[in-house]
Parts: structure tokens; sequence; C-alpha cells
């Protein structure tokens, strides 16, 4: 038997086991691009952040149906074809950050400020109302600002 062969039962283990999840308990994600990286990366949030995830993307893609997807540094990332990304998500322990990378520009700012200049977040935690009307005019306004190459 090769060095390199594994018995059919770890082949299924391999094929069926989740996702390692990170600090916080944000998935580990194969970096890639489209949609299936993304969905993967929903499909393994923790517990309520699954269902969070799923419905965010939804109204990202609603509100800017040619969006593009890509999972970059295990978080999921959403731009506009060659302009760059617009905004990421990332899952902490309590709760889920949404980056806007030109945040500062957006009218009303997000409300969590960054370290970096034109950054702000927005987290959701797990009882949290979204208010899909400003989520949704946040999205569009960040998808007609200059995105950032990553």
């Amino acid at each position: 038997m090769k060095a390199s062969a594994q018995p059919a039962e770890n082949k299924e283990q391999t094929a069926t086991a989740q996702p390692k999840l990170l600090s916080g308990g944000n998935p580990q994600i194969a970096k890639g691009y489209g949609d299936a990286p993304v969905q993967a990366y929903i499909a393994a949030m923790p517990g309520w952040k699954s269902e969070v995830g799923r419905q965010l993307d939804e109204l990202i893609v609603r509100t800017i149906p040619q969006v593009q997807k890509a999972v970059k540094w295990n978080s999921p990332f959403y731009g506009m074809k060659d302009d760059g990304w617009f905004l990421s998500l990332h899952c902490f322990t309590k709760y889920i950050k949404i980056a806007f990378f030109r945040g500062a520009l957006l009218s009303p700012v997000p409300p969590v400020a960054s370290k970096m200049e034109n950054a702000r977040y927005f987290h959701i935690h797990e009882h949290d109302e979204i208010d899909e009307s400003q989520f949704t005019d946040w999205v569009k306004q960040a998808s007609q600002l200059p995105g950032e190459r990553m």
C-alpha cells in the first residue's frame, strides 16, 4: 500500500469534515473566488451566525446583482469587477463584524470606528434585528465607491 493512500473510511471522514473554526469561531476556508467558497464559509459559520450570514449574503446579492465574491484570509469579500472590494464579513465569539472598507464615506457612517482611516464596521449580535433598509443602503453606497485592492 502506498504511503499516500488512505483507507476508505478516512476519505469519507475527510470529505464530510466541517471546516476548522479559528479563534472566535471564524471558519477556516481556503482562498477562492466566486459564490462557492463564500457559501462554504456561510455554511460553516457557527450557530446563529450561519443564518445571519445567509441573510446578509442574500441582501448584498439582491442589492448588487453583479457583485463579485471571494474568500480571502478566512473572510468572505464582496466587490465590483475590476474595482476592488467594498465589504467583508468576519465571525467573532459574540458577533459578526461587517467591514465597509470606505465606510467613513457612507451616510450615515456605520457606528464602529476602525484603526484604518476610511474603514468603518457594523457589528451584529445574536438577538439584533438587522435594519435591512439601512444595510442595503450602505451596500449600495459602498459599491459605488472605489474598492480596496487586496
